[in-house]
């Protein structure tokens, strides 16, 4: 099932991202922990994509058992920055075989050491033409920063790019973190009022270690708010309750979502089964399970 048809369904319902092995070692372990959020029938599940490529193979191999052996819808996801223009059609390739409907459509992190050096691939717009040009039927989606891309020079530049991406054919965007649902309603109003009129999901990552919050900033400049950065200092050096507050915290973010219209939240569960299960009970009645 392709993310937009789930998205048209307006049933109030989450989806949570997985990651992939970087070793074949830590294969099992990974992929039985894709297994037990799989078990929890989410709306669909997103697969990420090492820089480079170096876990492709393992994006696919856990997007296509998900969507096998529990019929959960997978979002495989595919950067471009660090790859040719060959690799990446071998990538498309390969997707096509798998049977992959749904490619989130990324640029990547650039590695350490390539800064400077020439890449065939600049930005995700790139990236999002080619797979829409490859002939197969895929459901694209792209990224998108509440808060400004860090890399940004301002918030028109960032809706402006935005805008071409969804031009050259993404079919529906989901955020960075967020901790702030005010920042988000404020996104969702300027991206309409530039012409981005696809479905943009809102992505919430339940913190539930202190020191997830520097990984976070540095990741999407997000902006703490003092209740969250109180929670922190108050039980982040309890795991056991910083466990619990984060997932308070992810949870009530949610029902603000769900309560101001918003039907699917993207949930970066970060592999944790204990997580994605919490954050279900919490909203059972709401989500109806």
């Amino acid at each position: 099932m392709k993310i937009t048809e789930i998205i048209k369904n307006k049933k109030l319902s989450l989806s949570f991202e997985v990651f992939p092995p970087k070793t074949e070692s830590a294969f099992d372990s990974i992929k039985s922990a894709t297994e037990e959020i799989a078990a929890l029938s989410p709306s669909f599940m997103s697969v990420t994509y090492g820089a480079g490529g170096g876990t492709s193979k393992y994006t696919l191999s856990i997007a296509e058992n998900i969507e096998k052996s529990y019929g959960v819808p997978t979002l495989a996801h595919l950067t471009c920055v660090s790859s040719t223009r060959a690799t990446v059609r071998e990538r498309i390739e390969d997707m096509k075989a798998a049977g992959i409907k749904n490619v989130m459509a990324l640029r990547g992190d650039i590695p350490e050491g390539m800064e400077n050096m020439p890449r065939e691939y600049k930005h995700a717009v790139e990236l999002v033409r080619e797979l829409r040009g490859s002939g197969a039927d895929f459901c694209i989606g792209g990224a998108c920063y509440p808060e400004v891309h860090p890399e940004s020079g301002s918030k028109d530049d960032d809706l402006k790019y935005l805008r071409m991406k969804v031009d050259a054919g993404c079919d529906f965007l989901t955020t960075q973190m967020f901790f702030d649902n005010e920042l988000f309603y404020d996104f969702l109003d300027a991206a309409s009022g530039c012409g981005i009129n696809v479905p943009i999901i809102p992505g919430v990552m339940p913190i539930t270690k202190a020191n997830q919050v520097e990984r976070a900033i540095k990741l999407s400049g997000s902006y703490m708010p003092r209740r969250f950065i109180s929670l922190v200092d108050r039980f982040g050096n309890d795991p056991v309750a910083m466990m619990q507050a984060g997932i308070a915290y992810a949870t009530d973010q949610i029902i603000d979502l769900f309560a101001c219209g918003i039907t699917n939240v993207h949930v970066y569960s970060m592999n944790n089964p204990r997580v994605a299960r919490a954050i279900l009970n919490n909203l059972s009645d709401v989500l109806g399970k």
